[in-house]
This record gives C-alpha cells, structure tokens and sequence, in this order.
C-alpha cells in the first residue's frame, strides 16, 4: 500500500500555499509531503532522509554523493587543476558530458590526484553523457569508448543521454566535439535532425553496461512521459535524471514522480541564472540569490546565499552538481550538512518556483544554430 503521504491531497488556490477559498482552486501536493516523496529512491534501496542525504544509493547498489562539481563551460586550462583541488576538497562526485570538450583535462587532473594517492578510483563518481549526434545504436559504443579514451578510464560509473534529441551522425576526424550545428561552416548553420527511437538508443546504453564500460544509465532533459517509455522497455532503469533544479525551477511533480520510480534526481544549474548572463539567457535581475527570503534565511544561519539555495536542493532529496574554478568557493558549496534548514524556510524557498527555464532548446537553438527545436510543452 502506498504510505499515507502519497495519498494525502489539499486544495489550494495558484500561487498561495496555504489558501482554501475564493478564487479558482486547483489540486496540489503539500510542499512538505512533496520533500518527502522526493528524498525516497526507495526505502528498499537504503535512501537517505533530506537532512543527511549525503549519498544516493542507486539500483546497481552503487553510492552516489549529492553533491558532485559540474564541469560545464569550466575552461580548457583551468579544467585538470579544478578537478585536483576538488579532489583535495573532498569532491568524489565529477559531472562532465562530451560537448562540454574538457573531458582530457578532468581525466589530467583525476589521474594526478589517483597518482598522489589523494583518491583511488573506486572512491570517484564520475559521470559522462552521450551527445546528439551519437544515438544511433552504431555511435554509441564508439561514442562512449571515445570519452573514457579522453578522461583515461576503463569505466564511467553514471553515462546518460544528454538530450532527447537525436541529430545526424558526425564522424571523430570531421569534428569532435561535434556540438550542435552539423556544418558550421555554412552559409546558415543549422541542427540536422536524424530521427532516433529513444528505445534503440537505450537499449545500446544497456549493452555498455553488459560490456563493463559502464556502471548506470540514465538520461537528462525529459519529463514524465519519456520516463515512462523508457521504463515499459527498459532491462536497466534509468538510475539517474538529471535536468534543471534552482528555486525558480523546481519541477516539484517530475521529482515526486522520480522518487516513486527510485530514480535518483540530480539538478544542474542550481543557482539558477549565473551560468546564463554571459550567454544572453538570463540578466544579474534574475538571480535567485537576491531573493528577500533567500537573503533572510542566509543571515539567520549566518551562510552565504548560494548555500541556501544548494542546502535547500539536498535537503528536499535531489542531488546538486555546482560548477566553480575557486577553491573557496569548492569548499563552501560543499559545506552543506553541518545547518539544516526549518521546514518554514524551505517552503519559503518553494514557494519561489515561477517554472522558469534558463537551458531550454526550444528558445537557445532557434537563436543560436537557426532551428526551431522544442523539448518541452
């Protein structure tokens, strides 16, 4: 039987969290019992309660930490001595990806801490993902040998599909990483689409997993629906989702949904606007970090914004991946588990949500590669 926090519902009006009269009413979650849903991969599986959810443990028995260093757009020669001092911080959790083109220098500064006995590789976690144009069942074996090439591995422990979109095949010696534009040398740069059922490309994950090259599967930007084709064919269920978590984007149903599924949920942009600013995607007013209630909270418990925001993802049950080149900054959003946050302060945080989406193809292709490509309704 489903535990009575599945089954508990309470009106509330759009937008007020509390409010059971006047004005149209919609069914929602409770936010508390949403937080608990969130944080249970499965009791079965030894998942941790929100405020000691240092580690995920996924369907393999593998330990996944909640708080990882995200690699993107870290730059080429900073890359090696960032992952180093991760590693003399206390990082065992690394997210890295094809097309973010620094996998060597990661793989340059893992292999120095293994080489200094700061770390021996099964104490890592270290995460790739498959790009666009590798989904045919051909590309991927290549594709993910090619990544464990660069980083100097024999195996990743978490290797998802970065994106639903499946683009036409480009060879290693035209251009690697192939990024997003099939020639973008033309005239128009554009995405060429090359139609790939999500099961075939699955399934291909699998055999990588049967190989040894892999330890978990999973995937990155869907929603409900794609989660639910995968796991009517799926041999491995996806062990991880990854998609874009801050308090402006917390997608509280697809993390609720995840947690009855025992998928473990890890957010990337956990700040929300920063990484996007010097992309045109977002400007400084739209950072999270400003927030009354944000700035509130952090003076209450005498930490820094960021810390609030990063507190409040592990504490509601969802792993965080924070991109920094500083290593104080390494250490502080690592410091998460000495403060615990009241259950009024991380609903004040909820309650910020405004389902607004700051890595959307839908708006970043049409602008960039000249292709109208949405991946979400």
């Amino acid at each position: 039987a489903s535990p009575a926090c599945l089954r508990r519902l309470e009106f509330r009006r759009p937008g007020s969290p509390r409010a059971n009269s006047g004005g149209p009413m919609q069914w929602a979650f409770p936010q508390r019992r949403l937080r608990q849903i969130a944080s249970m991969v499965t009791a079965s599986e030894g998942a941790s309660t929100p405020s000691s959810c240092t580690h995920f443990t996924l369907h393999s028995g593998d330990s996944m930490p909640s708080v990882g260093l995200g690699l993107w757009k870290i730059p080429k020669e900073d890359c090696a001595n960032t992952a180093y001092e991760a590693v003399k911080a206390g990082y065992r959790c690394f997210d890295e990806a094809c097309d973010y083109g620094n996998e060597h220098e990661c793989g340059d500064g893992l292999r120095r801490a293994i080489r200094e006995g700061l770390v021996a590789r099964k104490d890592l976690f270290v995460t790739s993902k498959l790009w666009n144009t590798y989904h045919r069942k051909e590309h991927v074996r290549a594709a993910c040998r090619r990544s464990l090439e660069d980083f100097g591995l024999d195996y990743f422990d978490l290797y998802l599909i970065h994106f639903p979109i499946s683009l036409k095949f480009v060879p290693f010696d035209t251009r690697y990483p192939p990024e997003w534009s099939h020639d973008p040398n033309s005239d128009r740069p554009s995405m060429v689409e090359d139609p790939v059922p999500m099961q075939e490309t699955w399934e291909a994950l699998e055999e990588l997993v049967a190989e040894g090259l892999v330890r978990n599967i999973g995937v990155c930007n869907v929603g409900t629906t794609m989660l639910r084709d995968i796991l009517s064919y799926a041999k491995i269920k996806p062990a991880v989702l990854q998609v874009e978590l801050h308090p402006y984007n917390s997608q509280q149903k697809l993390v609720r949904f995840c947690g009855e599924k025992g998928i473990a949920v890890t957010g990337f942009s956990n700040l929300g606007a920063i990484s996007y600013v010097e992309l045109g995607g977002a400007t400084a007013h739209d950072s999270c970090l400003e927030e009354p209630a944000v700035r509130k909270i952090a003076a209450a418990h005498g930490r820094s914004a960021a810390q609030v925001v990063l507190r409040w993802a592990v504490q509601r049950g969802t792993a965080i991946v924070p991109k920094t080149t500083k290593t104080t900054r390494l250490r502080e959003n690592l410091a998460l588990f000495d403060f615990e946050l009241a259950p009024e302060e991380m609903e004040a945080i909820d309650v910020l949500n405004k389902d607004r989406r700051f890595n959307d193809p839908g708006v970043f292709c049409e602008g960039g590669f000249n292709t109208f490509f949405p991946i979400y309704e």
